[in-house]
């Protein structure tokens, strides 16, 4: 008993203490790429290491799966990326759901800041992307610059303390999730493959039944997992990416077991799947003349989108939106917090390196992307975490 008294205080209390902390998230993050990318690179590890990724179940393409009729992930990666971040996709879902009920989200007055701030934060990005690539085979990537990490950026966030209000926080936190959802909507218009009309055909039916349960409010129960992972299924042979489906099944979840799910969800979706994400996705191996490579047209669209285009796009938004007497700034906010908020945002690591893996077919150029996006997002901490630190400082002169 005494030893078992020992364990709980010395290991169980303090990793308790750790995955409570806002910012345990972004530290196993940055952890597991930093493993990721020295195992991708040592000459002892990098051939395995890789391979553990794009171990192939069927002997097939380890990045794509074969159509047919009983089409499933068929390598290591593919079960990350499509059905491991589909839950990740769940807990983002049920996240927006609860943030448009009883949220930041529940008036338009309310969600009018942070919606139009977000959208601009999409759309600058990916006109500063398409204006480096106009006309190259790189095009496709116009959505990698789009998207925030919200894990990264609000632990930025927590780490500044007190020189950031609550209500830019919940700014931000508002901000990152309908960023998210137009990602999400991004990956289901424009990264999907062919479309398989039945499997499309099965996907609604399987939505409208969960939809029938929750409006004739008939209790939740395994039945409504069971068409979760029916509607997984479909939509991971439909077309359009399969990660949809969690966020299509969020919203069937009933408002009062919200909160509760996404409890039992959150240690498993943050300290599991995401580090496994991080890993397998950041197995680059640097190419000899990785810098030269870097500067290409798609990498430098990338960089730009984020790290300018991210806080021009939302502070111009901003902007307007006050001008025009349509908001206001978040109580005991200014301009200077607000341009280190949109530098945060450039904080683009889990959708963006997500997004690259489903814009470029190949290799080669889906690890220039990635790495692009993992330099780009280190400056922003760095540029946004300096930026907000300086206010305190001027304010401690006067």
């Amino acid at each position: 008993m005494f030893l078992i008294r020992m364990l709980k205080r010395s290991i169980v209390d303090p990793l308790k203490i750790f995955i409570q902390d806002s910012r345990a998230i972004g530290i196993i993050l940055l952890f597991s790429t930093f493993l990721s990318l020295c195992l991708a690179n040592i000459d002892v590890t990098q051939e395995w290491y890789k391979q553990i990724w794009l171990y192939s179940f069927d002997g097939t393409n380890a990045h794509h799966f074969n159509w047919n009729i009983f089409s499933l992930p068929n390598s290591v990666l593919l079960v990350i990326n499509d059905f491991f971040m589909t839950l990740f996709f769940f807990l983002a879902g049920m996240e927006i759901k609860r943030e448009f009920v009883e949220g930041e989200l529940t008036s338009l007055k309310q969600s009018a800041l942070p919606v139009v701030a977000a959208i601009g934060g999409m759309i600058v990005p990916a006109i500063l992307y398409t204006q480096f690539n106009k006309g190259t085979e790189y095009m496709h990537g116009w959505a990698v610059p789009m998207a925030t990490d919200i894990a990264f950026t609000l632990g930025v966030a927590t780490l500044l303390g007190k020189r950031i209000p609550i209500s830019l926080k919940i700014f931000i936190t508002a901000l990152a999730i309908i960023d998210d959802l137009g990602a999400i909507l991004v990956i289901a218009l424009f990264y999907g493959a062919k479309i398989q009309l039945w499997y499309l055909v099965l996907s609604v039916l399987l939505l409208i039944i969960s939809w029938l349960l929750l409006k004739f409010k008939v209790a939740f129960g395994w039945y409504n997992w069971v068409l979760g992972m029916l509607l997984w299924y479909c939509m991971f042979n439909s077309g359009i990416h399969a990660t949809v489906s969690g966020v299509l099944f969020a919203f069937t979840i009933p408002t009062l077991l919200l909160k509760k799910i996404e409890a039992q969800f959150y240690p498993f979706v943050y300290f599991f799947i995401m580090p496994v994400f991080a890993l397998a996705n950041t197995a680059i191996q640097f190419p000899v003349n990785s810098l030269a490579m870097l500067n290409s047209t798609y990498s430098w669209g990338i960089v730009v989108g984020l790290l300018i285009g991210k806080p021009l796009g939302i502070c111009m938004a901003c902007y307007l939106m006050i001008k025009n007497k349509l908001s206001v700034l978040p109580a005991h906010t200014n301009w200077h917090k607000m341009i280190g908020a949109g530098i945060l945002a450039g904080i683009g690591f889990t959708m963006s390196i997500f997004i690259s893996t489903l814009a470029f077919r190949s290799t080669l150029n889906q690890d220039i992307a990635k790495i692009a996006v993992l330099i780009t997002s280190f400056f922003a901490i760095l540029i946004g975490f300096t930026w907000l630190k300086l206010e305190k400082l001027k304010l401690r002169r006067h």
